[in-house]
């Protein structure tokens, strides 16, 4: 049953502070993003089952520990270009993850006045197979209208059902997660904020402007 995870932890909300403000920097701005995808890493592997072991320590005695078995099964999808600093920080945390990326285009030219679908432009897939105790995560900043995820998700899941399926956002909306979630009942949604408007031209308000061109530069 899919699931909404808000990130309240006071320091996501600081470094989601800097990354609304106008006055954030491209460096500033791409930092925090990836500060965000290490937190976000962190509040994931919250959610994972943990096996008790025995361990020796270097002084000969037995010790009991954690393990976390679903670290080596971690697969993480990037909707290029703005999702690369969220999906670095997020690898300091699964380091063993397999990679792919999706290349994804909104086309702003599809958009009728009244609605907030657009058509997405799939451009390039590079997925690894997904097995059925992966956990896959598909990182994109932004869930605005749930058209990019819902359209990557598409694609994505050809390559294998996983045991989870995760999308790790920065921003969301309550338009965005339904349709997710009404197409995709099963994913789960972890955010740092739900904002509570989309504009006529499909952007989150207040959001943080367009993450790719706040990280990496305008077209």
């Amino acid at each position: 049953m899919g699931r909404v995870i808000v990130i309240d932890h006071p320091l996501a909300q600081a470094i989601l502070t800097t990354l609304r403000d106008k006055n954030t920097k491209q460096i500033e701005f791409r930092k925090g993003l990836v500060r965000l995808g290490r937190l976000m890493g962190y509040e994931i592997v919250k959610s994972m089952d943990v096996e008790t072991v025995e361990i020796e320590t270097p002084l000969g005695v037995k010790a009991k520990g954690v393990r976390i078995r679903d670290l080596d099964h971690i697969v993480i999808i990037q909707v290029l270009r703005a999702a690369m600093p969220l999906v670095e920080g997020l690898v300091k945390i699964f380091a063993n993850a397999r990679m792919g990326v999706v290349s994804a285009r909104r086309v702003e030219e599809s958009h009728k006045p009244g609605s907030l679908d657009f058509d997405i432009e799939i451009t390039y897939v590079k997925v690894p197979k997904i097995f059925e105790d992966d956990m896959l995560i598909v990182a994109d900043p932004m869930l605005a209208t749930g058209s990019t995820i819902t359209s990557v998700l598409k694609h994505v899941l050809k390559y294998g059902i996983p045991k989870r399926t995760i999308i790790a956002s920065v921003i969301a909306t309550k338009y965005g997660i339904e349709r997710v979630l009404r197409e995709y009942p099963f994913a789960e949604i972890y955010t740092v904020a739900i904002d509570p408007e989309i504009n006529e031209k499909g952007y989150i308000v207040p959001g943080l402007g367009d993450a790719g061109d706040r990280a990496f530069g305008g077209p």
